[in-house]
C-alpha cells in the first residue's frame, strides 16, 4: 500500500527543497524492539550486546525506524533486528521485505560487466569511444577498467542542475535510463583517466552501456542470466517506476520533532537504474554479495585479481566500516578484527551495507530504513559505522 496522499505531499514539498540522488534527510527513532531470530541451517547463539546496539541505534534521535542484519557463516545464518519494517502496522522487518539497496547495486553492474570479461565479451581496457562512440569524444579513452574504479572522471550526472531540477518538481519522474550521460555530455572529465578517484554515479551507467553494446542484449537481461539466475536471486530486480513490490521494509524521511515520513514510493528509479536502482531483500542481498566478496567459480582468478587491486582511502558512499580501500565495483574494508569486502549505498529512507569474506564462506548485510552519508546526518553514519565494525567482528570472530 502507498504512503497516504497527505503523508506523499507533505514528503514531496520537502524533496522539492532538499533532494538530490544523493542527499535527504534522514528517519528517526522508534521504541519498538524485537529480538534476533534464526534462519536455516543451526544457528549461533543471538550476541546480546549486538541486539543491544541494534536497541539503541532505533532509538536514536534522528535514527531509523528500522533494522535488519544478517549474519551468515557457513551454513548458518542469525537474523538480527530491531524497530518495525512499517510505522503504520508495527510489524518487524524480515529477510524476505523486498527493500531499495541504493549504490549497492553499482556491485551488480560490476558483476556483469567482469563475468562478461571472464567471457571475453568484454575487456578491462576496452575503451568508451570503442564502445560507446556517441558519448563525447573527450571520455573515448576511458576504459571500462577506470569506470569501475571510479578513476574515469565523468561528472556526475546526478548533480547536474537540469537533473535535480526534474526531480526536485516530480520526483517520480521517468527518465530514459540509457540517456542519463546526456546531462553531462556537455562536460569535460573531471581529470586525466586514472590519475585521481572520484566515487561518480555516472561510472555505472557508463559499465551497464558498454555490457549492452558488448552484447546487444538489454542491461535487465544480462543481470537475469549473469546474476539472479546463477545465484538464485528470485526477489531481485531492476525496476523503471517508483512501485516496490510487495512486502517491503519501509524507508523513512524524519525532521524531528516531526513524526517519520514514509519516502519509501517518493522517488522513481528509472532516474539511478545501473548505478543505484535495484531492488532485493536482505536475503538476496546476502546471497549475492557471499558471492561477490569470494564465491568459488562466480569470477575466474584472473579477473578476481585485478578486480582487487585497491587504492587506499577510497571509500564507497557512505564509507563502509573500519578504513576503506576501493577495488573494481568493491570495497575492502579493514576493521580491527579483519577484512570483508563488499559495498555500500544510500538512497532516500535506506541505508546498506553488504560485506563477506574472501573466502565467500561468510557473508553480512546490514540495512536501516532511513539514508544518511557524510552529507546527510554525518554524526548518525558515525553511529551506524561503528555498529557495523562490532557486527563484521562478531561476523570473524565465531
Amino acid at each position: 500500500m502507498s504512503a497516504p496522499s497527505e503523508v506523499r505531499s507533505r514528503s514531496r514539498a520537502r524533496l522539492r527543497l532538499r533532494l538530490s540522488v544523493a542527499g535527504l534527510a534522514a528517519s528517526a527513532a522508534l521504541a519498538a524492539l524485537v529480538q534476533p531470530t534464526q534462519a536455516a541451517g543451526t544457528p549461533p547463539s543471538p550476541d546480546k550486546a549486538l541486539q543491544k546496539q541494534l536497541n539503541d541505534l532505533v532509538r536514536t534521535a534522528g535514527g531509523p525506524p528500522g533494522v535488519i542484519a544478517l549474519m551468515r557463516q557457513g551454513d548458518r545464518t542469525a537474523v538480527y533486528r530491531a524497530g518495525v519494517a512499517d510505522t503504520s502496522t508495527g510489524r518487524p522487518p524480515r529477510p524476505t521485505d523486498h527493500m531499495r539497496i541504493a549504490s549497492v547495486a553499482k556491485a551488480f553492474s560490476g558483476a556483469v560487466a567482469l563475468r562478461l570479461v571472464d567471457r571475453n565479451k568484454l575487456h578491462l581496457d576496452d575503451t568508451i569511444g570503442e564502445l560507446l562512440p556517441s558519448l563525447p569524444a573527450d571520455w573515448h579513452q576511458v576504459t571500462l577498467r577506470q569506470l569501475l574504479a571510479h578513476t574515469s572522471g565523468l561528472p556526475d550526472f546526478s548533480t547536474a542542475p537540469e537533473f535535480v531540477a526534474i526531480l526536485r518538481a516530480d520526483p517520480r519522474h521517468h527518465f530514459d535510463s540509457r540517456r542519463l550521460l546526456e546531462f553531462v555530455a556537455d562536460k569535460d572529465l573531471l581529470f586525466p583517466p586514472g590519475s585521481e578517484y572520484a566515487y561518480s554515479n555516472s561510472d555505472n551507467i557508463a559499465v551497464a552501456l558498454m555490457a549492452e553494446a558488448a552484447t546487444g542484449r538489454p542491461y535487465e537481461r544480462l543481470l537475469d542470466k549473469l546474476v539472479y539466475q546463477p545465484l538464485d536471486l528470485r526477489q531481485t530486480s531492476l525496476p523503471q517506476g517508483f512501485r516496490l513490490p510487495r512486502p517491503y521494509l519501509h524507508g523513512y524521511d524524519v525532521t524531528p520533532p516531526a513524526p517519520p515520513e514514509d519516502i519509501s514510493e517518493v522517488l522513481g528509479a528509472s532516474g539511478v537504474w545501473a548505478s543505484g536502482g535495484i531492488v532485493s531483500t536482505p536475503k538476496d542481498l546476502n546471497a549475492f554479495v557471499r558471492a561477490w566478496a569470494g564465491g568459488r567459480g562466480f569470477l575466474s582468478k584472473e579477473t578476481r585479481r585485478a578486480q582487487r587491486t585497491f587504492i587506499p582511502g577510497a571509500a564507497s558512499e557512505p564509507a563502509g566500516p573500519g578504513v576503506n580501500a576501493g577495488g573494481l565495483a568493491i570495497f575492502r574494508y579493514t576493521t580491527r578484527c579483519g577484512t570483508v569486502y563488499g559495498h555500500t549505498g544510500n538512497f532516500p529512507g535506506y541505508t546498506q551495507l553488504a560485506v563477506g569474506t574472501a573466502d565467500g564462506k561468510r557473508s553480512l548485510t546490514f540495512s536501516i530504513t532511513t539514508q544518511t552519508s557524510k552529507t546527510v546526518k554525518p554524526e548518525l553514519l558515525a553511529k551506524v559505522r561503528a555498529v557495523q565494525e562490532d557486527f563484521v567482528c562478531a561476523l570473524l570472530r565465531h
